[in-house]
Order: structure tokens, then C-alpha cells, then sequence
């Protein structure tokens, strides 16, 4: 009996239920219903960030750069999630600003954005815009931007660190350089089409047309060709033109001066050793050209056989000419090489 009662209570122990702690089940309803918050947050952020991806292509495919106000600003650029970069151009456009500056970056930046939207490599990753003051000037308070045009980059995530901000006194607006920069930035390449511009063929087909109808004209007498006076004019020319830094002009596309917005104080010497305006380069040509012009007056007075009294006056005012604009020439030289020791007569 004991032998056959044995497999009766194994199969009774066999059925017995196993219960759960009871202080299990609140710690499980819990866990599920913080998944299920997860899960939902999640999925809200994505139908977000659909949202305002979606909206932006809309905006893109109509302009290459759309215009924002501190609303737009806070929402597709200040405010999570995004996954795309965002290039921001600050500026002032308005006439009543008068930012020549402003206007010239703005059609370099119109040709870069068009590059951009109009490429094969066209995505959801990058976008271009633009902040007026005017329009956003409590985004500007809230950058502490006191200065226009500006270029920055706000990246995916995080907020912009220093190089996110282009440095257009140093580098110039060009479209070229911009498109490196946003390289530099967010690994997006961008290759600048240019709209043709048939200006500089035109100039010089009307060049070698005026070239060749004077020598047309003075076909019986070429002598002209061998005036020593006229190659040193077209000589010194091409050498003011390049010792003033216009190649560096052309080459980098810097403002032509620059306007500050508070007071509205006008600069034309730009305070770096690393940049210069446009306006700087004309000034520099004309100083180089003025200390020319001293040295060959003093060169006249010494080898010329007129009148003493005539040489006397000559030698007089190419040595002011000389004195005067070499010290003013010295002067800006100081004014960009901060701790430089010399002046001369004007400091």
C-alpha cells in the first residue's frame, strides 16, 4: 500500500499551483506602463520631427531660403528634435539700414543655396535660411549679435561652438568659400553653378576692338608703340593694382566697407592683418601712387638742366608728396599690425 501511495502523492505535488510574491505585481504594472509612456514619447518625437522635416521641404521647394522670424527660429532651429543642419544667414536688408554689405553677401548666399537645392546630392540634411533684423530682432537679442551679415551653422544636436560661426571679416563672403566652410561643418559638398555672367568677355571684346581700330587707324605711323612713357604708365598700373591687394580682392569677395549698425560708423580700413575691405585696396593704390609720383618728381628735379629755382620746386613738392603719404601709408600699416613700434608723423 505505502509503495503504490507514493506515486499518488508525487502526482498531487505535481499539480500544485506556483504563486507569485504579491509585491511583485505593482512593480510590473509599473514597468509596462513605463514602457508604453517611452513608446509613446518616442513615437511622438518622430511624428514631430516628421513634422518639421516635412515642412521645411515644403519651404525649400519653393525657395532655396526662406525667411524666419523669432517663431519659426525657436521651432525648427532652437527647439528638439531635428536631425538636419540649418545654415542661417543674419543680416539687415531693409533700405532703410543701408547694408550694402548685407546685400552683396545676400547674392553670394542666394547663388550657394541655389547650388544646393538644384544638385543631384539635394537631401533632407542640410537647409538654408535667413534671419532679417527687422523681421527677428529678438532672435538677435537672444544671440547677442550686434553686427550684420552673419553666417551660422546650427548642427543636429548640441548647441553651435565657435567655428560654427563663419569668419566673413577674415575670409570674405564668396559663395566658394562659404561652401568650404559648410563642408568643414556638416561633410556636405557642395559644388557652386554660377549664373554666366558674359560681362568680363564683352569688356575684353571691346578692349581688343578699341586695340585694333587704333592701330588701324595709326597703320602709316606705329611709332606710339615704342613711347617708353606710355608701357611705364600701363606698367605702373598693373603693379598698383597688384601690391594694392586687389588679387586678394577677387580671389576671397570681401565687403566694401563696413557699416557698424549702433552708431553707424562707417570703417574702411579693416582692423586685422588677416583681411582687408575693398575700399582698403583703393586707398592703398592711391597711396602707393601719390609716393610714385613724389619719387618721380625728385628723380625729374635731380637729372633735369631747366631753371634752379624751377627744380628747387619741383624737388619740394616731390618730397612732400613722398614724406606726407609714406607716413599716412605707415600709419594704416600700425593701425593692422597691432604692437608695431614706428610711426611718422602720423600716428
Amino acid at each position: 500500500m505505502g509503495a503504490r501511495g507514493a506515486p499518488s502523492r508525487r502526482r498531487q505535488s505535481g499539480r500544485r499551483p506556483r504563486y507569485l510574491p504579491t509585491g511583485s505585481f505593482p512593480f510590473l504594472l509599473l514597468l509596462l506602463l513605463l514602457c508604453i509612456q517611452l513608446g509613446g514619447g518616442q513615437k511622438k518625437k518622430e511624428n514631430l520631427l516628421a513634422e518639421k522635416v516635412e515642412q521645411l521641404m515644403e519651404w525649400s521647394s519653393r525657395r532655396s531660403i526662406f525667411r524666419m522670424n523669432g517663431d519659426k527660429f525657436r521651432k525648427f532651429i532652437k527647439t528638439p528634435p531635428r536631425n538636419y543642419s540649418m545654415i542661417v544667414m543674419f543680416t539687415a536688408l531693409q533700405p532703410q539700414r543701408q547694408c550694402s554689405v548685407c546685400r552683396q553677401a545676400n547674392e553670394e548666399y542666394q547663388i550657394l543655396a541655389n547650388s544646393w537645392r538644384y544638385s543631384s546630392a539635394f537631401c533632407n540634411k542640410l537647409f538654408f535660411s535667413m534671419v532679417d533684423y527687422d523681421e527677428g530682432t529678438d532672435v538677435f537679442q537672444q544671440l547677442n549679435m550686434n553686427s550684420a551679415p552673419t553666417f551660422m551653422h546650427f548642427p543636429p544636436k548640441g548647441r553651435p561652438k565657435r567655428a560654427d560661426t563663419f569668419d566673413l571679416q577674415r575670409i570674405g563672403f564668396a559663395a566658394e568659400q562659404l561652401a568650404k566652410w559648410i563642408a568643414d561643418r556638416t561633410d556636405v559638398h557642395i559644388r557652386v553653378f554660377r549664373p554666366p555672367n558674359y560681362s568680363g568677355t564683352i569688356a575684353l571684346a571691346l578692349l581688343v576692338s578699341l586695340v585694333g581700330g587704333l592701330l588701324y587707324l595709326r597703320r602709316n605711323n606705329l611709332e606710339f608703340i615704342y613711347n617708353k612713357t606710355g608701357w611705364a604708365m600701363v606698367s605702373l598700373c598693373i603693379v598698383f593694382a597688384m601690391t594694392s591687394g586687389q588679387m586678394w580682392n577677387h580671389i576671397r569677395g570681401p565687403p566694401y566697407a563696413h557699416k557698424n549698425p549702433h552708431n553707424g560708423q562707417v570703417s574702411y580700413i579693416h582692423g586685422s592683418s588677416q583681411a582687408q575691405f575693398v575700399a582698403e585696396s583703393h586707398i592703398i593704390l592711391l597711396l602707393n601712387a601719390a609716393i610714385t609720383m613724389g619719387m618721380v618728381l625728385l628723380n625729374e628735379a635731380a637729372t633735369s638742366k631747366g631753371d634752379v629755382g624751377k627744380r628747387r620746386i619741383i624737388c619740394l613738392v616731390g618730397l612732400g608728396l613722398v614724406v606726407f603719404f609714406f607716413s599716412f601709408l605707415l600709419s594704416i600699416f600700425r593701425s593692422k599690425y597691432h604692437g608695431y613700434p614706428y610711426s611718422f608723423l602720423i600716428k
